[in-house]
């Protein structure tokens, strides 16, 4: 290795072709150089280690995907290709790929330099970055850059007029990728979009990073800044204060034109569905031909009316499951009614929770009961509230669902068929349209303890919903609720035929002891049975009626299906504590 540390020296020839006259950067995986053709013209060269290549660089042939797309494009608003090829330096492998040098400074140099421009030359230079995001988006395959920043953008000053150019295409994707081939690290994330922060990248995802390019041209700071610094390179803590920080109206101190405003913020609008829908509808706002109008907070679509619940018995109307009112009496009601002492532990609220396990096991009845034990108001929440046959309105319902408990703060959201609103992305099945509402529902979860939010989802199908809503700051608390104990059962009994027309001295645990595996609403169900049953007699409930109504109705769930949860169970708990340092709670098995 010379002397420099770099890996190629000054005057090494490359393929025959190229000298080596200066050294310009170092990346991570990638190093450039300026260089010199066998005409003398200079051009410019990068050098990948394909060592410290991550595995999505690569398409599928091996080859990699940088080169490849360099090779694919040709337009006067992005870097021209030239050259590539491979070589070996000390038995270690590289491919370098040649490009045009270009005779400028980047964005970034030149906002060191001014602060801040002016809005005619900040309008030329986004729709010179526009036309080059609009060839690269039209092409047959089109392609998504996902890195405009004002480092990547360079002014090309070699003729009389400056030329605007997209350099460095390391994160550039084709839109038919799986958003698994979506490499995020490294990212500026005041340049990201919402859903690029959980690897999805579109046609709105550049339209995005061109917005704030836009507001950084004329502010003199990207948009919704945060300071860095206090972050100490936790990725996740940082990008889940920028998402906080756009839930926040955009703020204008340098631009007072308010149809500029209108448009960026249109271009920077949290969810995709809002923005504009191509970079041609952006390029004719900022011409003048598409008139933009002002988007009001929230915007104005109708809100599903959601459940209220009306005051209770709260935690005295549940049978059993002391375990788990312990635990949201300890976590959740004293956390709130104690909040200096807590405070002094560095301990606040959960941010929510998921209640998963076998249907009928009470997550729904448990849900309304610890809201009346609290006092929150309560929404509850059923796919189809949300769900609307206009794309961008699932996404707009999600975000009043939001808003309005927000004003309503405190406020728990219960959230039903969690798996149906919130589904895996990774599975192939789940269209664009899920996928954009899952990005929402996960923006909307960041954090929202500390508005006064408490989230409350059940499902029973915990393995199909998406993982990232197990991230810390979203649903904390994993909780499986199992078939009632024999404990409870007898509470149950007891509580279900109180009030009805019974034997006296009935043993509730002999009924307990016969409905192992039968489940909360199995036991609901055999105290109706029983009470028609006597009806019809016109007598009392009796331990013969009971026990016949129980022989003759089998548990509603399957032994085979009950262990199909055991096995969930491990397997949720494993990724639980893979998200979340906290523990979790369950019950034992009978």
């Amino acid at each position: 290795m010379n002397k420099t540390n770099y890996i190629l020296s000054k005057g090494q020839t490359i393929g025959e072709n190229y000298k080596v006259t200066f050294f310009l950067k170092k990346g991570s995986y990638a190093e450039t150089y300026r260089v010199k053709d066998q005409e003398g013209k200079t051009k410019l060269l990068k050098l990948f280690a394909y060592s410290k290549l991550d595995r999505t660089q690569f398409n599928n042939n091996g080859d990699i995907l940088e080169i490849e797309i360099l090779k694919q494009i040709k337009h006067p608003n992005l870097v021209k290709y030239c050259d590539n090829g491979e070589l070996l330096v000390e038995n270690q492998k590289y491919a370098f790929v040649i490009l045009d040098f270009i005779s400028g400074e980047t964005l970034a140099d030149k906002l060191k330099r001014e602060q801040s421009l002016n809005i005619y030359e900040a309008k030329d230079i986004i729709l010179g970055v526009l036309n080059g995001l609009k060839y690269l988006h039209s092409l047959n395959n089109p392609i998504i850059h996902n890195d405009i920043t004002n480092l990547n953008v360079m002014l090309d000053l070699s003729g009389k007029i400056s030329i605007p150019k997209i350099i460095d295409f390391g994160y550039a994707r084709f839109l038919s990728q799986s958003n698994k081939d979506f490499l995020k690290e490294g990212l500026n994330p005041f340049y990201q979009a919402n859903e690029a922060f959980n690897k999805i990248f579109s046609v709105q995802s550049d339209v995005f990073s061109v917005g704030a390019l836009y507001y950084h041209l004329l502010e003199g700071l990207p948009p919704w800044f945060v300071e860095i610094s206090k972050y100490k390179a936790d990725n996740v803590k940082l990008e889940d204060a920028v998402i906080g920080k756009r839930k926040k109206p955009l703020r204008f101190s340098n631009i007072t034109d308010e149809q500029t405003q209108n448009i960026i913020s249109n271009a920077l609008q949290p969810n995709a569905d809002n923005r504009f829908k191509n970079v041609s509808d952006f390029v004719k706002a900022i011409n003048g031909e598409l008139e933009v109008q002002q988007l009001s907070s929230p915007q104005q679509t109708s809100k599903p009316k959601l459940k209220e619940i009306k005051k209770g018995k709260g935690f005295s109307a549940i049978a059993g499951m002391q375990e788990l009112k312990d635990t949201i009496k300890l976590d959740v009601i004293d956390a709130l009614n104690e909040k200096e002492r807590y405070a002094e532990y560095g301990l606040t609220i959960p941010n929510g929770m998921l209640l998963y396990g076998p249907p009928g096991c009470g997550k729904t009845f448990f849900a309304e009961r610890m809201a009346e034990e609290i006092g929150f108001n309560f929404y509850q929440l059923k796919p189809s509230d949300i769900q609307s046959k206009f794309v961008n309105q699932t996404q707009e319902q999600i975000k009043n669902i939001f808003d309005e408990a927000r004003e309503n703060a405190p406020s728990i959201i219960f959230i039903d068929e969690l798996d149906a609103v919130v589904p895996n992305r990774d599975n192939s099945s789940v269209n664009h349209m899920n996928t954009s509402a899952v990005n929402e529902f996960l923006a909307q979860m960041n954090n929202c303890g500390e508005d006064g939010i408490f989230i409350i989802g059940a499902t029973n199908r915990p393995n199909s919903i998406d993982p990232a809503i197990l991230r810390a700051g979203r649903l904390d608390k994993v909780i499986y609720l199992p078939p009632p104990d024999l404990e409870a059962r007898e509470l149950m009994f007891k509580l279900y035929l109180e009030k009805r027309p019974r034997e006296i001295g009935l043993d509730y645990s002999e009924f307990a002891k016969a409905t192992k595996h039968y489940v909360s609403s199995d036991i609901k169900f055999l105290c109706d049975e029983a009470s028609r049953k006597a009806l019809n007699l016109k007598s009392r409930i009796s331990k013969e009626i009971l026990l016949e109504t129980i022989k003759i109705n089998k548990p509603s769930i399957s032994l085979k299906e009950l262990n199909n949860y055991i096995a969930i169970r491990a397997k949720m708990e494993g990724l639980a504590e893979n998200t979340n340092d906290r523990p979790r709670i369950g019950f034992k098995n009978n």
